[in-house]
């Protein structure tokens, strides 16, 4: 990884995190007493059972530990903008979408180095392992999570005209910004990238369709409204892919952990745009 490439990839992410600011508002992080179950069972399906199910397929099946690490650099990233987007196409909860994905934010400061930490003791070989200090890597999510979503918030806040006019633009960037991301992964690794595409493709169908219908049928379960029911399917599974492959390039500096997590970007838009299709034949509205 060149200096300049991991400088493109945080800059590529503030904006997408900014972006997410200028969506909030404090009254989101609020919902969580006034929506206290909802946002329990969302948390609880996003921050324990999604890296639980992600941790269960890379043991349970023969996988390089490029993959494995993949896998879980991935499941301890909170969803992005794009879980927002997604819910609002699905007809869903899109305020407790936000206000999931604002909480889950915060907490994956704490969360993301701890899982990483576990991943690479747990599954990499002695050529890959990789001590990273937890220090360090909570101080780049500051920087790359914290400080422009708390700026896009703060311009919500004192220029609103400007933040809803700028919300849709910078919305698309991101979506841009993203798919860019993973064009740019999938060249750098073109050499081995159809190898991991047979080995990983599944899986992250397999994880996807797997931890999206636990997060329904557990907000089922727990009496929750269809409507925030698909909220938290789409928030357990549409994860900030972004995120996951600026920390594999940035703070792992191993290009290839951002294979996995480039995959299931790709991947997952497609279990998405099934449910978008079933809601809107069914003309919900």
């Amino acid at each position: 990884m060149t200096s300049t490439t991991g400088i493109i990839l945080a800059f590529s992410l503030i904006i997408i995190m900014f972006g997410m600011g200028l969506s909030l508002k404090i009254t989101d992080f609020k919902r969580v007493i006034i929506y206290p179950k909802a946002i329990f069972i969302g948390l609880i399906s996003q921050m324990i059972i999604l890296p639980l199910i992600g941790y269960l397929i890379a043991v349970n099946f023969n996988l390089s530990p490029t993959i494995a690490i993949g896998i879980m650099l991935l499941v301890a990233c909170p969803g992005g903008a794009t879980s927002n987007l997604l819910t609002h196409l699905a007809k869903g909860d899109l305020a407790l979408s936000v206000s999931l994905t604002a909480i889950s934010s915060l907490l994956s400061i704490i969360t993301i180095p701890i899982i990483v930490q576990f991943a690479l003791g747990h599954f990499a070989d002695q050529s890959q392992a990789i001590n990273i200090d937890g220090i360090t890597m909570v101080k780049q999510l500051f920087i790359i999570i914290i400080i422009p979503v708390g700026i896009g918030m703060l311009i919500k806040q004192k220029f609103s005209a400007f933040a809803n006019k700028m919300e849709k633009p910078v919305k698309i960037a991101s979506a841009i910004i993203f798919i860019l991301v993973i064009i740019g992964v999938v060249f750098s690794v073109k050499d081995v990238f159809m190898d991991y595409l047979r080995e990983a493709g599944l899986l992250a169908i397999l994880l996807n369709i797997t931890t999206m219908t636990i997060g329904f049928l557990l907000a089922i379960l727990f009496k929750l409204t269809k409507y925030q029911s698909i909220s938290i399917s789409i928030e357990t599974g549409i994860q900030n892919g972004t995120l996951a492959i600026t920390l594999a390039t940035i703070a792992l500096n191993n290009t290839e952990y951002s294979i996995f997590p480039a995959i299931y970007g790709l991947l997952m838009f497609f279990t998405a745009a099934i449910i978008i299709f079933m809601r809107k034949s069914l003309g919900v509205k």
